[in-house]
C-alpha cells in the first residue's frame, strides 16, 4: 500500500514533521515536500536522505509539485509566517489567509482526495478556511489544534508528580491560543482525580506554564518546532494505522460553525467522533469564551 504524504512548506516546521517521521516508526513510505523556495526543498530532501540508512523507517524522501498531492493520503500544510515575539497566534489571519486560500486552491486543481492536516497558525481559524475553501467533508479537515498544548501538559504534570506521562489523562482545549484551558474536572493520574495530587494553585501554575510555553521559546529561540513536529507525526499515525486514537485536534464545531480543539478519535477516515465531555459550569464558560474569541475573529 502506497502511503503518500505531502508537505507544503519547508519552514522549521515542516522540516521538523519530516525529521519526526524519520525517526519513528510509520506508515508513511513515500514523503513529497513543496516549498516555494524550491532550492531549500532540494536541500532538505537531501539532507533527510542522508538519514534513511540509520532510521527505523525506510522512507522514498523527494522534491515535489502539486501534482504529486493527486494520490496523497494526507497533505499537511505548514507553510505561512511565524508567529514573532509579542505576537498572538490571533495576529497572522491577515498574514496567513491569502497563503493559504492559494495553496488549497492548487491541491484541488488537482483532484486531491485525502485528507488536509493544517499545522499553520492561527491553526483553528486557518483550518476552518481550508474546510471552506476544499469544500471537503469535515472529517477530512483537522487541525494539529492543541495536541501540542495537551503534551506540555502532560509533560509539566509527570515532571512534577513523578509520573510516566503515559498515565497522565488531561487535555488541553478549546482555542489554540490564550483562552486555552484545562477542565482539571475530568483529569486523572491513572484513575484518580488529579485534584487527589495538586491544590488548585499548583494546577493554575501549571496551566499558565503550559499556556505561556510558546511564547517562551519564541522568546528564547525565536520559534518553535520540535513539540509540534512530532505532534504532527502522532496525528499522521493515527490516520495512518487507523488506530481510532483519542488525540486533541482542532475540529470542527457543527453548532458554532467553526474549529476549536477537543479530544476526537481519529482513523484512517479522519475525525470519526468527537468526544462529548462532561464539564463542569465554569469550564463550560471557559470553552464558550474560546468559541467567542474565535467566532469574532474568523
Amino acid at each position: 500500500m502506497n502511503n503518500k504524504l505531502v508537505i507544503i512548506g519547508c519552514g522549521n516546521v515542516g522540516t521538523s514533521y519530516a525529521y519526526a517521521l524519520l525517526n519513528q516508526k510509520t506508515y508513511v513510505n513515500e514523503l513529497v515536500l513543496i516549498d516555494i523556495n524550491q532550492d531549500k526543498a532540494i536541500g532538505e530532501a537531501m539532507d533527510l536522505n542522508h538519514c534513511i540508512s540509520l532510521t527505523p523507517t525506510k522512507i522514498n524522501i523527494k522534491v515535489g509539485d502539486y501534482q504529486d498531492v493527486m494520490d496523497a493520503k494526507i497533505v499537511c500544510i505548514t507553510a505561512g509566517l511565524n508567529q514573532k515575539i509579542g505576537e498572538t497566534r490571533l495576529d497572522l489571519i491577515s498574514k496567513n489567509k491569502k497563503i493559504i486560500e492559494d495553496i488549497v486552491d492548487n491541491v484541488l486543481k488537482h483532484d486531491f482526495h485525502g485528507i488536509f492536516l493544517i499545522a499553520t497558525n492561527p491553526v483553528d481559524i486557518i483550518t476552518k478556511i481550508v474546510y471552506e475553501k476544499s469544500k471537503f467533508k469535515p472529517s477530512k479537515v483537522i487541525g494539529s489544534g492543541t495536541s501540542l498544548d495537551t503534551a506540555r501538559l502532560r509533560y509539566l504534570l509527570s515532571e512534577k508528580l513523578k509520573i510516566n506521562p503515559q498515565n497522565v489523562h488531561a487535555y488541553v482545549i478549546g482555542e489554540h491560543g490564550d483562552s486555552e484551558f484545562v477542565p482539571w474536572s475530568i483529569a486523572t493520574i491513572g484513575l484518580n482525580p488529579i485534584k487527589n495530587f495538586l491544590t488548585e494553585n499548583e494546577l493554575n501554575d501549571i496551566y499558565l506554564k503550559v499556556r505561556n510555553s510558546a511564547y517562551k521559546i519564541i522568546e528564547k529561540k525565536g520559534f518553535t518546532n520540535f513539540g509540534i513536529g512530532v505532534c504532527l507525526v502522532r496525528i499522521t499515525n493515527a490516520i495512518l494505522q487507523d488506530e481510532n486514537s483519542i488525540i486533541t485536534i482542532s475540529c470542527y464545531d457543527k453548532e458554532n460553525d467553526l474549529y476549536i480543539s477537543q479530544p476526537a478519535i481519529l482513523n484512517k477516515d479522519g475525525v470519526k467522533e468527537v468526544l462529548k465531555l462532561n464539564l463542569t459550569d465554569k469550564e463550560q464558560d471557559l470553552l464558550k469564551n474560546s468559541i467567542n474569541i474565535l467566532k469574532d475573529e474568523k
